[in-house]
């Protein structure tokens, strides 16, 4: 491999990173337009879509694509390939390293352990309750139903890969929760209960992101986020309506 199509491979792979960790359009394609440009690939072009990217080198180098097959939020994962990619144009990081940087970046779990993620999706909804002026006496209902909420949407992705039906029975499952903890009286505001339940489930980076890349005139990118995200809110609101239907 010359050293150019290792630049290339370095940029594409920085990108589907940022892209898989939940960046926005923009950054990612500024990330690899940078880290193109330290190895002298002046005249690179990006299309960077939720779902793909394309990176053309310029002659005589071929356009390249990679798909984006699945999607999450890892903030962290983006500081580091943002962290490469700077050391990278500052000549701290030779090609090399900065390409076995990635690599292992890819290869490792920089994801809190899932217990940890469960409790901290139940602390959030039982503070989400005390934030929309909740009693103190459902807090135990929400950090339940929260975490029933995160578990059923972690297993159901895993097993089906169908995003909209995993959060349609998450949602599911938080109305169903906060439903029996009134009937039994271990809650006393089922409304509260369930906003604070479903809080862990709103796909708010998602309608940010969606936002910040329409104002960037990225308007694929947007739309397509802003669809996602629409689908992920009717998925939430189908899930508790069915419940409250009865």
């Amino acid at each position: 491999m010359t050293d150019k199509e290792l630049a290339i491979d370095c940029c594409l792979l920085a990108g589907r990173l940022m892209m898989e960790a939940g960046a926005e359009t923009y950054r990612v394609e500024d990330t690899m337009e940078r880290m193109a440009k330290t190895q002298e690939l002046t005249a690179i072009e990006s299309f960077v879509t939720p779902t793909g990217i394309i990176l053309s080198p310029g002659s005589p180098h071929h356009t390249k694509l990679v798909r984006i097959k699945n999607r999450t939020t890892d903030l962290e994962k983006i500081a580091l390939v943002n962290n490469v990619s700077r050391k990278l144009s500052e000549g701290d990081y030779s090609l090399e390293e900065a390409y076995e940087r990635l690599v292992a970046i890819k290869k490792a779990n920089v994801m809190f352990p899932f217990w940890l993620q469960l409790l901290a999706a139940s602390v959030a909804s039982s503070c989400f309750l005390m934030l929309y002026s909740g009693m103190w006496s459902d807090v135990l209902a929400a950090f339940v139903a929260g975490g029933a909420g995160f578990l059923m949407v972690t297993a159901i992705q895993e097993l089906t890969k169908v995003k909209f039906f995993a959060e349609f029975l998450a949602a599911l499952s938080v109305a169903l929760v906060a439903f029996f903890a009134v009937q039994t009286n271990l809650g006393t505001e089922l409304d509260k209960i369930i906003i604070g339940g479903v809080m862990p489930l709103v796909p708010g980076l998602l309608i940010t992101n969606a936002v910040r890349d329409l104002m960037a005139g990225h308007f694929m990118s947007g739309l397509s986020k802003g669809a996602e995200a629409f689908l992920t809110a009717f998925a939430i609101g189908a899930g508790v309506a069915l419940v409250l239907s009865f």
